[in-house]
């Protein structure tokens, strides 16, 4: 029995869903008004530039505290 994850039709109608959200939700920024309380949020389209400097500083600083913090494999071992 094959999942719903497992056709090939249905992960491209998944990813072609994502990212249509996503410029839906890129255009709506350009279009609605918000309410801006600091003057960098007045830079269009600042909340998903921000998210993914958020998310690419995060994978970076992950990669560098794991040289930090890595162990030999026979770290534990008596």
């Amino acid at each position: 029995m094959s999942g719903f994850f497992d056709k090939a039709n249905h992960i491209k109608w998944i990813l072609r869903s994502f990212y249509g959200l996503c410029v839906l939700l890129l255009v709506l920024d350009f279009l609605l008004h918000r309410h801006h309380y600091l003057q960098i949020e007045k830079i269009p389209a600042f909340y998903p530039l921000f998210g993914f400097v958020a998310c690419v500083t995060l994978v970076v600083v992950a990669k560098w505290m794991r040289r930090l913090l890595k162990r030999d494999e026979d770290y534990y071992d008596g």
